[in-house]
C-alpha cells in the first residue's frame, strides 16, 4: 500500500471524558521519549479540569481502526498581526510501533484541515533541538523553523515571584 493511501485510511477522534487515562499515557510516553518524565506533573483530575471543564485545549487521536495510535494536543492562539486564531500543537506522538506508517502527517493535515475550517491563519508548534527525525520530518511537510525567535519561560517561583501582588 502507498504511503499516501495509508494516511488515508486513518480515522481521527476528538478526546471525550472517559479517554482521561489514555491521555495521561500518551503524554508520559511522549515524556520519557523526550527525556522528560520526572517532569510530568499532570494527573487524570487536572487533565479532566482544563480539558474537558475549563475547555482550554482540545485532543485529537489517529486510530488504526479502533485503536489510538497516535495523539495531538493543541490549542487556540492569536496572532496580532494576522488578526485571527492559530491553532498551537503542544504535543504530537505517535507510539513507536507505528511511526513511518503515515500517522504523523496524518495527524499534522488533520490539524491543518481543522485550522482552516476554523479560519485559523497559522499552524504553529516548537520542537526540542536535538530532535533531527522530527526536524527532518517538519521540514519535509514544509514546515519552516523560526529562528529570529527565542523562547521564554515563566514557571513555579519565579512566575509566582513576578505575579504575586505587592
Amino acid at each position: 500500500m502507498e504511503r499516501e493511501e495509508r494516511i488515508k485510511t486513518i480515522e481521527f477522534r476528538f478526546a471525550a471524558r472517559e479517554d482521561i487515562p489514555l491521555i495521561l499515557y500518551f503524554i508520559r510516553e511522549l515524556a520519557a521519549y523526550e527525556k522528560m518524565l520526572d517532569q510530568v506533573v499532570a494527573t487524570e483530575s487536572l487533565l479532566e479540569e482544563w480539558l474537558f471543564d475549563k475547555k482550554k485545549a482540545e485532543v485529537l487521536f489517529a486510530c488504526k481502526g479502533e485503536e489510538p495510535v497516535g495523539f495531538a494536543l493543541f490549542f487556540h492562539n492569536f496572532s496580532t498581526f494576522l488578526g485571527r486564531a492559530g491553532l498551537y500543537l503542544e504535543d504530537l506522538f505517535v507510539r513507536p510501533e507505528y511511526r513511518g506508517q503515515g500517522y504523523g502527517k496524518g495527524l499534522l493535515k488533520e490539524l491543518a484541515r481543522i485550522a482552516l475550517e476554523r479560519g485559523c491563519g497559522r499552524l504553529e508548534w516548537w520542537c526540542l533541538d536535538w530532535n533531527k527525525p522530527s526536524i527532518d520530518f517538519y521540514r519535509a511537510l514544509g514546515a519552516e523553523p523560526m529562528e529570529d525567535w527565542t523562547v521564554y519561560r515563566l514557571a513555579g517561583a519565579k512566575l509566582h515571584d513576578l505575579g504575586k501582588k505587592e
